[in-house]
């Protein structure tokens, strides 16, 4: 099949070359003309497992093309995706602006029917702004072509996006049109080989439950949160609490580690859009702005716990390990470290910071701080520093060498907002150890 997609992010780049990868005639559209060149030359300008090699194989194999003409891209596809930024505005809520210029530019540009895709995660009533807006496009073009708005929303996390979008739990498809849920069946048709994974509802519910999904997962983790710190007040392990009601099937294991919050394009921005719609509606979302607070407050938790145990900070230097709000991905936005590293900062104190894939990006956000050092290794950040802190729960982090790190800190102090080791461990190996809802050793 013919794909357009408008978009070259996370969800608009695995998605192209996921659909090229299973034969499709992809050409994804995008406005930056030294990303589209950087892209056509195989250069993926974000860390994702296994998609660089995706885009490398199929653009030279001839189905996977970069281009900044939009009317080429949407002359070319049969279906035409929506995977532009929807960035929170000042008031919380999603900002439609690219998204509705997309919808724009195919009413300006379209010559038959085509089957626009919304894949941007956008406010329930998106689909109905999209309509309007090709429809008032071809009307100034005095013509009447066809066209069909689809929900599609997408359920990848950053980190396993490829194999997500290869492996998807579920497709939701939301339309009311006949013709758009066949040709969205067809092209979804090599993923279901297995079961079928495709639900089709109505647009307002498929729009819903993008919102609904990452809502609850946000909550789940705040949750855990608000018991971990009460964990550390009454003298419970979280770590055991974790185990006890994660064996629950009802509740299980996924999305209850407790941590320092979380972070990311998606969670912080999503549960902010979702308050801001009930906002609009007269809805108190009372759940949902506890869950945004509970957040906030769990990013300073581990500054607290520094200023706690030294009380000024000013002069001291910390190593940071992690600075990408979760693993497997290079993506800084709203990621905890940027908290603390800035809380530090304001307090007087350096850091001398490792990210296995987040330094660059880092780089790019700070500049030349005279406050932050960016080294080339864990162990290097280490050398000099007054105490070492965890940030991201990488698999590089989980065994280091803690003779090194004793020997390397000038005290063997760790404060671990992912809580990777065990605290009696900690302890026996002489190491002041603050973690999440552990107790302080």
């Amino acid at each position: 099949m013919k794909i357009t997609i408008f978009g070259t992010g996370y969800v608009g780049l695995v998605q192209g070359a996921v659909l090229a990868e299973m034969g499709n005639n992809v050409i994804c559209v995008d406005l930056d003309e030294n990303k589209v060149a950087q892209l056509n030359q195989g250069h993926v300008p974000i860390y994702e497992p296994g998609l660089e090699e995706l885009v490398i194989e199929n653009s030279k194999a001839g189905r996977l093309e970069f281009t900044t003409d939009h009317t080429l891209g949407v002359n070319h596809g049969q279906i035409i995706f929506t995977a532009v930024g929807t960035p929170p505005d000042e008031d919380g809520s999603a900002d439609l602006k690219h998204v509705l210029a997309v919808a724009k530019t195919i009413g300006e540009h379209m010559t038959e029917r085509k089957v626009i895709v919304n894949k941007s995660t956008v406010p329930v009533g998106t689909a109905d702004k999209v309509q309007i807006s090709v429809a008032e496009a071809l009307k100034a073009r005095d013509e009447d072509i066809a066209f069909d708005v689809v929900s599609n929303p997408e359920f990848l996390k950053e980190g396993s996006a490829v194999h997500d979008c290869m492996s998807p739990d579920r497709i939701i498809i939301g339309t009311h049109s006949n013709y758009a849920e066949e040709v969205m069946r067809e092209l979804y048709a090599p993923f279901e080989r297995k079961h079928g994974k495709v639900m089709v509802m109505d647009v307002r519910s498929a729009e819903l439950t993008k919102y609904a999904a990452n809502c609850m997962l946000a909550t789940k983790i705040s949750f855990i949160n608000e018991i971990a710190n009460l964990s550390d007040r009454l003298g419970a392990d979280i770590e055991a609490v974790r185990q006890g009601i994660g064996s629950d099937p009802r509740i299980g294991y996924q999305f209850i580690y407790p941590g320092a919050g979380y972070g990311g394009s998606c969670f912080p921005k999503d549960v902010q859009a979702l308050i801001r719609t009930a906002d609009d509606i007269g809805f108190d979302s009372l759940l949902l702005k506890a869950v945004e607070q509970r957040n906030a407050a769990q990013k300073q938790i581990v500054v607290q716990k520094i200023l706690k145990h030294y009380g000024d900070v000013n002069g001291k230097t910390f190593a940071l390990w992690g600075l990408a709000f979760k693993p497997n991905t290079d993506d800084i936005r709203e990621a905890p470290a940027r908290v603390v590293m800035e809380a530090l900062w304001e307090a007087g104190a350096k850091v001398q910071a490792y990210d296995p894939e987040a330094m660059e990006q880092i780089q790019h956000a700070y500049g030349n701080s005279q406050s932050l050092r960016l080294c080339g290794t864990k162990e290097s950040a280490l050398h000099g520093a007054d105490a070492l802190i965890i940030m991201t729960e990488w698999q590089a982090f989980r065994s280091p060498d803690f003779d090194l790190i004793q020997k390397e800190l000038t005290n063997p102090i760790v404060f671990d907002g992912r809580n990777l080791y065990d605290p009696s461990r900690m302890t026996a190996k002489g190491f002041t150890y603050y973690c999440i809802g552990r107790g302080e050793r």
